[in-house]
């Protein structure tokens, strides 16, 4: 069932799918990498596939950001019936590491509305790949690979699938992730300097510390801190802190 291994040049496109995967987290603009996405789908024989980045960068705040080679109805269903809180393949990233058939995953209650309407739009058989991070449940990527047709994935093909699905999730996730960080660099307008703090309250040094480090007074520090927590939309320094390292500013 699965393309790579059924193509009769088995061999050349393995060579092609090598190429390809390094292209897609050096890839400029969204667009290249979606392009490159699709490549690979079609290379291992999946007819979907979408990419889901979330970063949780405070108690009552998590944001989404995804990447899809899939029926468009599915982006505009995800964001409008707020998936992400019923979504059983983020859901498992958060708390593992390995490939998983989608349908081995242990349903709630409320996840099999989203099931459904996943498999009406191409993802009736699917793989759910975590791209794991440094930060746990903080900051969590997760592939799901598609078919419409059940079975597909299964069988004796699924570890080759798994070893090119695990080099797949975390170009794309190296990728989003650049550009999540990115955007937020652009949003904020933070500077250099205000980057350059936040390293020294991850170093946990107070405002006295960073004062006599910088020749300033401590209620300069203060106030450079209260600029910067403002620009991340954050409440306090420590959480201005935690958002610029999941996010990649430090």
């Amino acid at each position: 069932m699965f393309g790579l291994a059924t193509l009769p040049d088995a061999p050349a496109n393995a060579l092609r799918l090598l190429e390809l995967l390094p292209r897609i987290g050096a890839a400029d603009c969204q667009e290249s990498v979606i392009d490159l996405f699709w490549q690979v789908l079609r290379m291992i024989g999946a007819g979907s596939g979408v990419f889901v980045s979330a970063i949780r960068d405070h108690a009552t705040r998590t944001s989404v950001r995804s990447l899809t080679a899939c029926d468009l109805n599915w982006t505009v269903e995800y964001s409008r019936l707020d998936w992400p809180e019923h979504d059983p393949w983020l859901r498992y990233a958060m708390d593992s590491q390995s490939p998983v058939l989608g349908d081995e995953l242990k349903l709630r209650p409320d996840e099999q509305e989203f099931i459904r309407r996943a498999a009406a739009v191409g993802f009736s058989s699917s793989v759910v790949v975590p791209a794991p991070s440094c930060f746990g449940a903080s900051r969590v990527g997760v592939l799901i690979l598609g078919s419409p047709n059940p079975g597909f994935f299964a069988g004796d093909a699924f570890p080759m699938i798994k070893l090119v699905a695990r080099e797949l999730a975390m170009e794309l996730h190296e990728w989003l992730l650049k550009a999540i960080r990115d955007d937020l660099l652009e949003r904020s307008q933070i500077k250099p300097e205000e980057v350059e703090l936040l390293r020294y309250e991850a170093a946990g040094h107070t405002s006295k510390m960073i004062a006599a480090a910088l020749n300033t007074k401590p209620r300069t520090v203060d106030c450079w801190f209260q600029r910067v927590t403002t620009k991340l939309n954050a409440p306090d320094r420590r959480t201005a802190m935690r958002i610029a390292r999941l996010y990649g500013l430090i």
